[in-house]
């Protein structure tokens, strides 16, 4: 059978046990929670240990800057504790299209070549920041991580068919200072 599957992206880390009734607090790590938490969907968690499971989400609902996502496997808050600081995995075979050119997953960033709009190659994207102020492109340059705005006046051309992004940063940016 041929693998039809993506890979799989971290779409939550669960924080803490909510309450006596197995709820969980989770931090969110996607930008689609609606689709990744609804009824019936399907993650597997990665405990500290290396271990992981399959959970099918019960109920989610927002609470203070969190998700509260109830799984059916987990009926107790003693079963919840076990689950503290798990990624929460889907697979990216699952996301629909964006449709929007300009738009795209965190895990179509991650891997690509930054380079100059010479050519220049100066680094690999390693993953997309997402702060309170603006989206970075964390990049490796040689084992230095600079983080970059993810703004089209820095990064007018993103090319997921050619691996690359095209970077026009202003003088300094990329020195990692």
């Amino acid at each position: 059978m041929a693998d039809t599957q993506g890979t799989e992206v971290v779409v939550g880390r669960i924080a803490k046990a909510h309450g006596v009734g197995g709820e969980l607090a989770v931090d969110i790590r996607t930008d689609s929670p609606e689709l990744r938490f609804a009824l019936g969907s399907t993650l597997r968690t990665r405990l500290r240990d290396g271990s992981d499971r399959e959970l099918t989400v019960a109920a989610a609902r927002s609470h203070s800057g969190r998700l509260l996502v109830r799984f059916e496997q987990v009926l107790t808050r003693d079963v919840a504790e076990t689950l503290r600081g798990a990624l929460l995995l889907a697979d990216t075979a699952d996301l629909p299209p964006t449709g929007d050119p300009d738009e795209f997953y965190d895990h179509e960033l991650e891997g690509l070549r930054a380079e100059l709009a010479d050519g220049t190659v100066v680094g690999i994207v390693i993953e997309m920041v997402h702060s309170p102020g603006a989206e970075l492109l964390s990049i490796d340059r040689e084992g230095v991580t600079v983080l970059v705005p993810f703004v089209r006046a820095i990064v007018p051309e993103v090319d997921i068919a050619g691996g690359r992004v095209v970077l026009t940063p202003p003088d300094g940016l990329l020195d990692g200072e």
